[in-house]
């Protein structure tokens, strides 16, 4: 695969037998960014646990201190009683049955998250097959089923960001934008990674964090030391 010289210039500040401390790590990333646009910077973390089975799943939500730079478009399904509740934490869109037609009907699909009332989910299970693949089901894990869907509005809109394996065994979350910086990508990195780490299931054995690499959208993977984790 031919890279770009900006991939290429990036790819000379880093060495690939080297584990970075995350500091550096992300001050790298960061500053190899040079697309013409403000690049996300993601982490992409492999666990010592099978997906496969259900008492090693991984999976959960957490709000970044320092947001994600991303503006979200917030869809709620709740009844009357919530819904102004809804609108007022930012909501751009609440309602019922007449979202799922239109996701249904019209392939529409203009938000970012969906939020549901416990009470709403035999209407949003209709959307199982729709919004599963997209990773946009709510789920109680990641705190998108919820009595509260103000709150989940509000979490939502401060950065919160919902971690799951994929299947092979990997964790994939943006952790900001290059423009933060390296100090405030460090304090959502280790926000995430706390998080991730106290998710360990009971049944993992051996080594939990296998690897842990960050890059930009367009840029290099570093590796990072995941030494001071101590899993």
């Amino acid at each position: 695969m031919k890279h770009g010289k900006k991939y290429v210039d990036a790819a000379k500040l880093v060495d690939r037998s080297k584990l970075y401390d995350a500091p550096e790590a992300l001050d790298i990333a960061a500053k190899g960014a040079k697309a013409k646009f403000d690049e996300t910077i993601e982490a992409h973390i492999r666990l010592g646990v099978d997906s496969r089975h259900a008492d090693q799943q991984v999976r959960g939500a957490v709000v970044l201190p320092n947001g994600t730079g991303k503006s979200v478009r917030v869809l709620v399904f709740c009844k009357e009683d919530k819904a102004e509740a809804a609108k007022a934490a930012g909501a751009e869109y609440v309602g019922g049955m007449e979202f799922v037609d239109k996701i249904m009907k019209e392939n529409w699909m203009e938000f970012d998250v969906v939020v549901a009332s416990p009470d709403m989910m035999g209407v949003v299970g209709r959307l199982g097959k729709v919004l599963g693949p997209r990773g946009l089901m709510p789920n109680p894990k990641a705190g998108t089923v919820t009595p509260d869907v103000a709150k989940a509005v509000t979490d939502a809109k401060a950065g919160k960001i919902e971690y799951r394996l994929d299947k092979t065994n990997i964790i994939h979350c943006p952790i900001g934008k290059a423009s933060f910086g390296a100090e405030k990508l460090e304090e959502n990195f280790n926000t995430l990674l706390d998080a991730i780490v106290k998710a360990k299931p009971a049944a993992a054995k051996g080594q939990y964090l296998k690897s842990v690499v960050v890059a930009s959208t367009m840029g290099v993977g570093i590796k990072v030391n995941t030494a001071k984790y101590g899993v």
